[in-house]
């Protein structure tokens, strides 16, 4: 994952950062509104992915259920369960939504983890515009439903008269802050995990640390398994919890 070279006074240089240079994946010229890149060269292989476990995997629909629509069935009975149990049944409805969203991200978190990849997760680009869908379809979703009551959810009704304005103030700046949150913690722990093991890969090339560096990397690359699954459940969840708010709003 990590590339070295010999520097002018022979020390060993390496880039962490390099991974996440979005590049033309034909030719050297600059990056444009249509340039063809490697994020979107592994936007579209996550997208393929995901069609594959979900639609090719389970078309057969056996009563023995095989590897792929087992994969397929649980990961539909988790989310479902989460939106139902944190929503709401009335969320069911977002469902398919809540569910593709999920499944791209665990899927763009993993495919980051091939070596040689790119990461699509660990780019703000990505993240902020999959926080920012949250963000309008929930604002939305709250005054069709609810008109202008949605406004109650800055209201904190149980608090103290005099105190009310100020939470007010506060819940709103809470509410536009969500997708700046939602976004950074996506990107920011993908970016993080990726580029301590480039680090640690970097030094493998040193013999006196390499050992070491091996043993650091095989812990670092079990803990970005596990983040990768975590960070995709976090951002669902939390799209789950913004629903509940659009849906029921008066606290």
């Amino acid at each position: 994952m990590a590339t070295e070279a010999q520097g002018e006074e022979g020390g060993l240089v390496f880039h962490p950062m390099d991974q996440f240079i979005v590049k033309p994946l034909f030719g050297d010229g600059p990056v444009g509104l249509f340039t063809i890149t490697n994020v979107t060269l592994w936007m579209a292989i996550t997208v393929v992915a995901v069609i594959a476990l979900m639609v090719l995997g389970t078309s057969g629909r056996a009563t023995i259920p095989g590897r792929m629509q087992s994969i397929g069935e649980l990961a539909y009975g988790f989310i479902y369960k989460m939106v139902e149990d944190v929503a709401g049944k009335d969320a069911v409805a977002f469902f398919p939504y809540i569910m593709t969203l999920f499944m791209f991200i665990v899927f763009a978190n993993f495919l980051g983890l091939v070596p040689m990849s790119f990461t699509t997760t660990s780019h703000f680009a990505v993240t902020v515009l999959l926080a920012l869908l949250v963000f309008v379809t929930v604002t939305v979703v709250g005054f069709v439903k609810n008109g202008a009551a949605f406004l109650g959810l800055f209201w904190v009704s149980s608090a103290p008269l005099a105190l009310r304005p100020v939470l007010a103030v506060i819940e709103i700046i809470s509410y536009f802050v969500r997708p700046v949150s939602h976004s950074i913690r996506l990107a920011g722990n993908l970016m993080a995990g990726h580029a301590v093991i480039k680090v640690f890969a970097g030094f493998a090339a040193i013999a006196a640390v390499s050992p070491l560096s091996v043993v650091a990397i095989t812990a670092m690359y079990g803990l970005e398994v596990l983040v990768s699954f975590i960070q995709a459940y976090v951002f669902t969840i939390l799209t789950c919890v913004y629903l509940k708010d659009a849906l029921h709003p008066s606290h």
